[in-house]
């Protein structure tokens, strides 16, 4: 059975962002896509620039305008929450585009795929808490048991929010620089022209990227990015956090898990809590070798994704 997905991201921050979206929206034989909503962190600009980087993806992935992408939140969950019962706030369109997939009669759990900070996420759980129990949130964030990382710096509230209803959550860590994170699934611009160089649909018009230049392949731009991007490490790479997050929905083997009473966030340190009734899933030891392999294989066989 196919998995329905609704992704969430900050599309115009890194690398990563948009492998993951021309991961999902070429995997048709694993996926039904339900939307693309988009929320702003502190970089790669505003709300329109991230959203924009997102549309250059689906149209790189053949999608367009078939796929439309859904502005979501700019500020944090703090500063919305307070509005969310009112005829318009920050973040409405796609607030309200989670609700609405989530409640379709489906057996089959809607899953949110979050990859930027959690406010669209903890702003539908606050607008409409029935919606809970017909979601599973797998969320690239955090260095769980370490303090720190971007998505959850950009929005804590958001995080303690969720975590402290009953959705089902998986989070897929990050662990920057740490085997066990998916900081450890990382690319060189070499191995990416190696494998995806003029691959996926091809466009005719072509897409003008961000750095400039038009892209007739998401291969050629993919690696365009990575040579804008600062790479780490020896040799010089860049990890594919948000990518690997995705790859695990696809095949729940390529990492490991541990259930654990549900912590919370205090003043930016992890606080557990082990007599806390309600658990979450954390995923680690991500299969770097099948991940990897299993993105080249995505872009060079790709199956367009049926958008629901």
């Amino acid at each position: 059975m196919k998995t329905r997905i609704l992704l969430d991201t900050d599309a115009n921050n890194e690398i990563d962002d948009q492998q993951a979206i021309a991961y999902l929206l070429l995997s048709g034989e694993s996926f039904l896509i339900e939307g693309i909503t988009v929320n702003r962190t502190d970089n790669g600009g505003d709300i329109e620039a991230q959203a924009e980087e997102a549309e250059r993806i689906v149209k790189l992935c053949g999608l367009y305008p078939s796929l439309k992408v859904t502005r979501g939140a700019s500020g944090c969950f703090k500063e919305i929450s307070k509005d969310v019962m009112r005829e318009s706030f920050d973040g409405i369109d796609a607030v309200n585009l989670i609700i609405k997939r989530a409640s379709r009669p489906e057996k089959q759990k809607l899953v949110l795929l979050a990859i930027g900070k959690m406010t669209n996420v903890a702003l539908a759980l606050k607008k409409n808490p029935t919606i809970a129990d017909k979601l599973k949130i797998v969320w690239l964030g955090s260095n769980y048991p370490d303090p720190g990382e971007y998505n959850l710096v950009n929005d804590q509230e958001s995080v303690n929010y969720v975590l402290d209803t009953e959705v089902d959550l998986e989070i897929a860590v990050v662990r920057y620089f740490s085997k066990s994170g998916t900081g450890a699934v990382r690319v060189t611009p070499q191995a990416l022209e190696k494998n995806i160089a003029g691959k996926g649909p091809w466009i005719k018009d072509g897409v003008i990227g961000r750095h400039g230049g038009v892209f007739h392949y998401f291969g050629d731009y993919s690696i365009n990015l990575l040579n804008n991007t600062f790479l780490h490490g020896e040799p010089p790479s860049r990890a594919l956090y948000d990518m690997a997050a995705a790859a695990i929905i696809k095949n729940s083997k390529w990492s490991s898990e541990v259930i654990i009473p549900a912590p919370m966030l205090d003043n930016g340190n992890w606080l557990n809590r082990p007599n806390n009734q309600r658990t979450i899933t954390i995923k680690e030891n991500f299969d770097k070798q099948n991940i990897v392999k299993d993105f080249y294989k995505t872009i060079n066989k790709f199956v367009h994704a049926e958008v629901l």
